[in-house]
């Protein structure tokens, strides 16, 4: 079918929309691929629904490739499956709950490990049955905080969710190489610039994960990577754990006057004014930093958390939010100051933090902060620091956590160099479920022995909606999107320019042979708009290949135009057909 632009449900814009801030967002809108309904939900219009079936298209053929079986589940769920999880509570604020007329409990699916889990634990009882693959591409429902970048972050979404089901680990992992093949074949498939990384589970669980990230500057993912092929989102790094010091001969640790000293900077200039080290200047790196947070559990109970990082880094609210889930964070208010008198707000320090001590508020600290180390902090005294703390002499804290933030030159955890970071979009997720949902839902199969044996899963994810947004990130430029031609809603689009009816006669039977011929055409046979308007709208729509038929006519040719190299040639209007299906076919 051809689409024809003085029919086709379109206006395209000149202006970005007022609260678009990344290209996808504006060059989408503007485009009329989708128009926003409310915060974080989008309709589709009809090029962009094109784009998305094009993408979901993909993704199924990949998917059917390896054996995995389609199903649809409904998006309306029953709270019970969620809660033999613990996922109704600790999927906290970011679920949408609603109640039916008779005040049962019901949530729109985010995420569909547990129907999976109980389908398959209706329908199978044997190691004959397995392994299993299945997969829906579903509308998900989240209701994020704060939803933004057009679609991708949004609040409805489209998402493809595959499981696998095994009799063993070691059978699990067959299963997880194929599905991670496979998404290496989607994002191919796609055009996306991606790279593939350690990652945390996260809510969902399980032993390990690995997440595909479409490379963007603008990215909400940090992610970092080494010479030596290490590549971890930024949540997922480990810090190398130094080895312990000796501290025998360390000088014992004193309180000292240190007025004005709000930030580190002023703390370490006034050592360095006062306090000076025969060795070498005092810096940033000999501070320890101990910020407070509040731990808000799906339960609704808040628990204070002490976080002693090296002072010359700062907190990273993602990385350390990844450690703490299900719990979110909230700011240590005024309030919560109050409920703690022993802490001395600028000056706190471990002699008051963990769990045993005046505060009994949880301390945890950086992983390099090992016995021996030697800190300035807070001596829990206004206006006074302490010099010369010895962890594991002078404190000990009641942990680690992976919560100051990563930089560049930071040596990666397998010492395989130093790391470089960079910036990404999450287009898929597979996880290593293990047995978390099938222990839980009771899930089990007889061997080949006749005993009862847990099942081994698999969830895999691809943002399916999300993936249309990131091409766009991917591929642009100041004139609008360049599709790639696997997803573009047409190979070709004829431009006809001109008030001539014998231009418009020409481009309509072009379109007619082409569409004849098995290729996509987008027309714009619209009159009295201008050509200028025309080209403006060829390139914001992106059609890979574009056809301009007009003053060149009169000498037989028309301008064929690759809209991602800008590259033009002329081409007989005889040969058109076959020119265009030769570049189609490339």
């Amino acid at each position: 079918m051809i689409l024809r632009m003085s029919t086709l449900f379109l206006r395209t814009l000149r202006e970005d929309p007022v609260d678009a801030e990344v290209p996808s967002h504006k060059l989408l809108v503007r485009a009329g691929y989708v128009r926003r309904a409310a915060p974080g939900i989008y309709s589709w219009l009809p090029l962009g629904y094109t784009v998305l079936r094009n993408v979901e298209a993909i993704v199924r053929e990949e998917m059917n490739a390896i054996g995995a079986q389609e199903v649809h589940f409904p998006a309306l769920l029953p709270r019970e499956p969620y809660e033999a999880t613990n996922r109704w509570e600790e999927y906290g604020d970011n679920l949408f709950r609603l109640k039916d007329r008779k005040g049962g409990d019901y949530l729109l699916g985010p995420t569909h490990e547990e129907m999976f889990t109980l389908l398959v634990k209706d329908l199978y009882s044997s190691y004959k049955d397995l392994p299993l693959a299945l997969y829906q591409i579903q509308t998900k429902y989240r209701d994020e905080a704060r939803p933004r970048a057009g679609i991708l972050r949004g609040r409805e979404f489209v998402m493809k969710d595959s499981y696998t089901f095994d009799v063993s680990d070691e059978a699990f992992m067959t299963s997880y190489l194929a599905h991670r093949a496979a998404y290496i074949k989607i994002f191919d498939r796609l055009g996306l610039d991606y790279v593939i990384v350690k990652a945390t589970s996260g809510a969902m669980g399980g032993s390990a994960s690995e997440e595909f990230l479409a490379t963007a500057e603008n990215g909400e993912d940090t992610y970092v990577r080494s010479p030596g092929g290490y590549a971890a989102n930024v949540e997922a790094v480990t810090t190398p754990v130094p080895p312990p010091l000796p501290y025998d001969d360390e000088p014992a640790a004193h309180a000292e006057d240190t007025p004005d000293t709000p930030t580190i900077e002023t703390l370490v200039a006034h050592l360095n004014e006062r306090f000076p080290r025969a060795d070498r200047p005092w810096h940033a790196s000999d501070t320890l930093k101990n910020v407070l947070v509040i731990l808000h559990h799906p339960d609704g109970t808040r628990e204070p958390l002490a976080v002693g990082v090296p002072g010359d880094r700062e907190v990273d609210e993602k990385r350390l939010q990844a450690q703490v889930e299900p719990a979110e964070l909230e700011p240590f208010t005024e309030a919560d100051f109050a409920a703690h008198p022993a802490l001395v707000r600028g000056y706190i320090g471990p002699g008051v933090l963990g769990e045993k001590n005046a505060s009994g508020i949880r301390y945890l600290v950086d992983p390099r902060v090992v016995e021996g180390t030697r800190w300035v902090t807070g001596a829990n005294t206004p206006g006074q620091h302490v010099i010369d703390l010895v962890a594991g002499r002078d404190f000990t804290a009641d942990g680690t956590i992976e919560a100051a933030e990563v930089r560049a030159g930071d040596p990666a955890p397998d010492g395989s160099g130093p790391l470089e970071t960079a910036r990404g979009i999450e287009m898929g997720h597979i996880f290593q479920l293990g047995r978390k949902y099938s222990e839980a839902l009771g899930l089990q199969v007889l061997d080949e022995n006749g005993k009862l044996v847990t099942v081994t899963m698999g969830s895999y994810g691809v943002g399916v909606s999300r993936a249309v947004a990131a091409i766009v990130e991917n591929s642009h430029d100041d004139a609008g999107i360049v599709w790639p031609r696997e997803v573009a809603p047409a190979d070709v689009h004829i431009v006809a320019t001109g008030k001539d009816d014998a231009v418009f006669e020409a481009a309509s039977s072009l379109a007619d042979e082409l569409d004849a011929a098995g290729v996509r055409v987008l027309f714009d046979d619209r009159r009295g708009v201008s050509p200028g308007v025309k080209f403006k709208d060829s390139e914001l729509i992106g059609v890979p290949t574009i056809v301009v038929v007009g003053r060149g006519l009169a000498d037989g040719v028309v301008e064929v135009k690759d809209r991602a190299t800008g590259e033009r040639e002329e081409v007989a209007v005889g040969a058109a057909v076959d020119r265009l299906r030769e570049i189609v076919a490339e």
